[in-house]
């Protein structure tokens, strides 16, 4: 039986990789939303619902995700190239490996310079100034005006004085 609007092509495998993992999630999520002891409160929901509800949400997408991988199969995807993921990856190892020493906004500047690599662009003064600005933006939002404590580094101390 081929599928409605798709002939000679298959299903779409990926779809049913996806929606695969999307209803196992799910699964668990209502199955440890299950066996959370529901106390609920005045208003009659409890801390087990809400994991519950996102579960069920979850095994619909998948189905969901199942049935048009079905009806609908994918044109051929372009060959994946690895240049981008390795930048990528790279970046946030090295941001993780690092952060506590040189301090979030040099993290966070090696991140976004590494992700700006792997989508192409080449001038990396730009990127390396765009990743400080940002990286201070998020610093001063986080750290100093939410007082959520993010790790400092010689330039966060230098500059606010922590």
């Amino acid at each position: 039986m081929t599928p409605r609007g798709a002939e000679g092509r298959r299903p779409d495998g990926a779809a049913f990789v996806i929606g695969a993992a999307l209803v196992a999630l799910g699964a668990l999520l209502v199955w440890e939303g299950g066996r959370i002891p529901n106390k609920q409160g005045y208003a009659g929901v409890g801390p087990g619902d809400v994991p519950w509800l996102v579960g069920w949400v979850l095994v619909l997408l998948g189905f969901g995700t199942v049935w048009e991988g079905w009806r609908n199969p994918a044109p051929p995807r372009p060959r994946q190239q690895a240049v981008p993921l390795v930048w990528l990856l790279g970046g946030m190892v090295v941001m993780v490996a690092t952060i506590h020493w040189i301090g979030f906004v040099l993290g966070a500047t090696i991140l976004f310079t590494c992700a700006a690599a792997a989508f192409g662009e080449r001038r990396f003064g730009l990127a390396v100034v765009s990743g400080l600005v940002l990286g201070f933006i998020i610093y001063g939002i986080f750290d100093v005006l939410l007082q959520l404590n993010l790790p400092a580094g010689p330039i966060e101390m230098l500059i606010f004085g922590r």
